[in-house]
């Protein structure tokens, strides 16, 4: 058997070895590379998100830095939009921003809905949410449990 020849073992065709790498997609387009995507910092997508965010007038805008507690990002920002179609063209508006910035989206998840679109731009994630899925998910309360200025707002409330 040679390697790299596709030989026919009973009706299952079989590669004498694995291949190295494969790509999903045939459009080099579809996603950029590693460098590419690295190439603008988190300072300046942080900007190009906010500017889009202040752009559209979303609500309660806040950032969270996970950079410790994650490794799939380095900073959360979370905004509120007053109904779901809003909420849709904020997330839109992001993603157009982010694209002028040269980074393309890894993701966007829950525009169909609209109650709850999440970016994943990759160092940073943007959340926009309708202001009751916000409160019911408490996201900030999750990313921030031990973090020294939630235990002092914590502790002046109670």
């Amino acid at each position: 058997m040679e390697p790299g020849r596709l030989y026919w073992l009973g009706a299952i065709p079989r590669l004498t070895h694995a291949p190295r790498h494969f790509h999903l997609s045939t459009s080099p387009r579809s996603q950029p590379s590693i460098a590419a995507r690295k190439s603008v910092d988190v300072t300046s997508l942080r900007k190009h998100v906010l500017d889009a965010l202040e752009e559209l007038k979303a609500k309660d805008i806040r950032e969270i830095d996970v950079r410790g507690k994650t490794s799939i990002a380095d900073l959360l920002v979370i905004a509120s939009g007053t109904s779901a179609r809003h909420v849709k063209s904020i997330a839109d508006e992001v993603v157009k921003f982010a694209k002028k910035a040269g980074v393309m989206p890894l993701g966007v998840e829950g525009e169909q809905e609209g109650e709850w679109v999440l970016v994943d731009l990759g160092d940073v994630i943007v959340h926009v949410m309708l202001p009751r899925i916000r409160e019911f998910y408490g996201l900030e309360r999750l990313w921030t449990v031990g973090d020294r200025d939630s235990g002092m707002d914590a502790a002046s409330a109670g």
